[in-house]
């Protein structure tokens, strides 16, 4: 079996490890495009040692870019948020890490909770097709979601149209507040983005391989080293999949 993964995950005899650079939490910012840093470069590194392959990084600016490129055989192997959305063209493991969204509300907000976002005449800023975009526009039957082109552009949107909610992950929405005197972040989360591996459509072996992967570095403390050495707080490990 281990043969089979290896030839379905490692066409080219390089393990290719799509990233998405604009999660901070899984990959240092800091670090070079070439030789990144954080928990998900770690998880890649040693997805490829113990396939015992070489690994390249393919590096991408936004989780949506990274995910439309399944289909174009770019890369390999994905670290992205699961969602159903990107299912059509990627297979995802259980999930190895977890990450909290809530919302951001101006000063003088009456929004208090997360259940009152979701009302008429509410605008909610969001970096579009982020994973937990995907989520909101599952879910939301009542507001307006108002999309930018990545997190930065969603915060400047919130701020420069007086919008009623910034949608994000817990950790970056805890740097937002700081720079906007009044704001607050409401208690509690609307989702919280199941962080896994994906690989393009078709690869049953290598898919099953990586499932395995995923739940033994959970359970062997790895993904717990992981954020613990780069200091990635707001990630939390995900709990053991059910068969």
């Amino acid at each position: 079996m281990a043969e089979v993964a290896r030839s379905e995950l490692v066409p080219t005899g390089t393990l290719r490890a799509g990233l998405n650079r604009a999660n901070f939490l899984l990959v240092n910012r800091d670090s070079a495009p070439e030789k990144p840093e954080g928990v998900a470069p770690d998880m890649a590194r040693e997805l490829a040692r113990r396939l015992g392959v070489a690994l390249q990084f393919v590096t991408y600016e936004t989780p949506a870019k990274l995910g439309d490129a399944a289909p174009s055989g770019a890369w390999d192997v994905a670290f992205l948020g699961a969602e159903p959305a990107r299912a059509a063209s990627i297979d995802f493991t259980p999930a190895y890490v977890e990450i909290e969204c809530t919302y951001l509300v101006p000063p003088g907000s009456s929004l208090s909770r997360i259940a009152d976002v979701d009302r008429s005449g509410v605008r909610i800023s969001v970096s579009a097709r982020s994973a937990y975009d995907l989520y909101l526009a599952r879910t939301i039957r009542n507001a307006e979601l108002v999309r930018s082109d990545g997190l930065d552009a969603s915060l400047e949107r919130f701020v420069a149209e007086g919008l009623d909610a910034l949608a994000g992950l817990r950790p970056r929405l805890e740097k937002d507040v700081a720079q906007l005197p009044g704001a607050r972040i409401l208690e509690g989360r609307f989702t919280a983005v199941q962080q896994a591996i994906g690989t393009p459509k078709g690869r049953a072996a290598g898919s099953r391989y990586l499932r395995e992967f995923v739940e033994d570095v959970k359970a062997s403390g790895f993904v717990a080293a992981a954020i613990a050495r780069h200091q990635a707080q707001g990630l939390s490990v995900a709990a053991a999949a059910r068969e």
